[in-house]
């Protein structure tokens, strides 16, 4: 179901002028408007969930065959030298628009980014990480 009072929900429904690289019955995937390089496009549902958490199963399994399908696209056309594909959910991962999308954000040697579109790497022990994984088994 779309949400009125969502910006995305408005992109991705046509509602707002965009440009727009693809669309289909499920999806609509705009540039975005504040890329982080030449070529970043957003791949936004048609319908409302708010995070990875909301989103229905078909939709998700249907996100990653399509963000393949334009990355391997976008890397030819665009001539990248490789690709980030970016999903954040909720605020402390980075999350500003709370409606579902995915990132597709070509890369290039030289793009200023390198450094922005990493992490710290936690210091857990061995021990630590075995006591996280029993517990995700679980």
């Amino acid at each position: 179901m779309k949400d009125d009072n969502c910006i995305f929900c408005k992109l991705a429904n046509g509602d707002i002028p965009t440009n727009v690289i693809y669309e289909d019955e499920t999806f609509t995937v705009i540039m975005d408007a504040s890329p982080a390089t030449k070529g970043h496009a957003l791949i936004l549902p048609k319908e409302h969930a708010a995070n990875i958490y909301e989103l229905s199963d078909e939709t998700a399994s249907k996100i990653f065959v399509l963000a393949k399908k334009l990355a391997a696209r976008m890397t030819k056309i665009l001539n990248c030298d490789g690709f980030n594909i970016i999903q954040n959910n909720g605020e402390v991962a980075g999350q500003t628009v709370f409606h579902f999308h995915m990132h597709l954000i070509p890369r290039y040697i030289g793009d200023g980014n390198e450094e922005k579109m990493c992490w710290n790497h936690a210091d857990l022990s061995s021990d630590e990480i075995a006591e996280i994984c029993e517990k995700l088994r679980q």
